[in-house]
C-alpha cells in the first residue's frame, strides 16, 4: 500500500488519496479523474473479502478510458480498514458518509451521476447500499452471492478462515453466524436503480444460481453469465471488464 501510494502522482491519469471521515477513522480511497474531463460521472469500486483498493488499477482503467472517474475504497474489513472495523452488512452506513464527503469537496465530479461496482463480497455490499442510498444511480454486482450463509458449506478452508479474520470472529462457528447477515434476501426489492449482475458459470465459491436469484428479485436487473468464467471471471477479464464499463457508461451518460 505504501509503495503504491508513492506512485499515485505518476499514474495516468494520476491518483489522489481521499479520506472520508467515518466513525472516528476514515474510508480511504484512490480517486482518478480522466484528463480534460468536465464534471465526469464517478464509479466507486468496492473490493471483496481479501482484496484491497490498490488491486483495482486495471479495472479502473476501463472506466477511465470511457470518461468516468473512479474511486477505489477500503471499507470495513478491507485493506487499511481491516484492523479497524469488521465486515458489516449495512453498507449504506459506509457509502452515505463517503458521498457526503465527496460532495463537500471541490473535486470537479458530477454528484448526480454516481455508480458502484462491487466485486465478490462487494456484490452484496453494493445492492445493500443502493437499497437505502438513492444517490447511487447504477450498480454492478460482479460474482457476488445472494446469501453467504447458503454458500458457507461449499467454501474452502482458506476462504472460511478469511471470514473468521475479517469479521473478527473467534472461530468458524461464530463467523458462520455473522455470515447470516450478509444476504440480499428482502433487500433487492428496494434496489430501484439499474443492476448488472456478472457471474461465471464455473464459479466455485458462489454458484451461478445465486446470481440468478439476485436477478429474479431485483426489479431492474440484468444477468451477464459467462459459462466458462471462474470466480470474478478472472480467467476472462478481456470479456467482462469492457462489458461492465460499457454498461456503466451508458447508464451514467459518460462520453469517451
Amino acid at each position: 500500500m505504501a509503495t503504491y501510494a508513492k506512485a499515485l502522482a505518476g499514474l495516468d491519469p494520476p491518483g489522489l488519496r481521499i479520506e472520508a471521515p467515518f466513525e472516528g477513522a476514515s474510508i480511504p480511497g484512490i480517486l482518478r479523474i480522466p484528463a480534460d474531463a468536465a464534471r465526469p460521472p464517478l464509479v466507486i469500486l468496492v473490493p471483496g473479502l481479501d482484496s484491497v483498493k490498490e488491486e483495482l488499477y486495471a479495472i479502473e482503467n476501463e472506466f477511465l478510458r470511457r470518461g468516468m472517474a473512479t474511486l477505489a475504497v477500503d471499507g470495513p474489513g478491507q485493506g487499511e480498514n481491516a484492523p479497524r472495523f469488521p465486515i458489516r452488512a449495512d453498507w449504506a452506513s459506509v457509502i452515505t458518509p463517503l458521498l457526503d464527503h465527496l460532495r463537500s469537496r471541490e473535486l470537479g465530479l458530477d454528484p448526480e451521476r454516481i455508480g458502484l461496482v462491487g466485486i465478490s463480497m462487494g456484490g452484496i455490499y453494493g445492492p445493500r447500499a443502493a437499497a437505502k442510498e438513492k444517490r447511487l444511480r447504477a450498480i454492478v454486482a460482479l460474482a457476488g452471492p445472494y446469501d453467504l450463509a447458503e454458500c458457507w458449506a461449499g467454501l474452502n478452508a482458506l476462504t472460511k478462515g478469511g471470514y473468521v479474520f475479517y469479521t473478527k470472529s473467534r472461530d468458524e462457528a461464530e463467523a458462520f453466524e455473522r455470515a447470516k447477515a450478509l444476504t440480499l434476501r428482502g433487500v433487492l426489492g428496494e434496489v430501484r436503480c439499474p443492476l448488472l449482475v456478472i457471474h461465471g458459470g464455473k464459479d466455485r465459491l458462489f454458484p451461478p444460481e445465486q446470481a440468478e436469484r439476485i436477478v429474479s428479485e431485483a426489479p431492474n436487473a440484468t444477468l451477464l453469465l459467462y459459462p466458462e468464467g471462474n470466480h470474478v471471471c478472472n480467467n476472462i477479464p478481456y470479456k467482462y471488464r469492457p462489458a461492465m464499463a460499457d454498461w456503466m457508461s451508458e447508464r451514467l451518460g459518460a462520453t469517451d
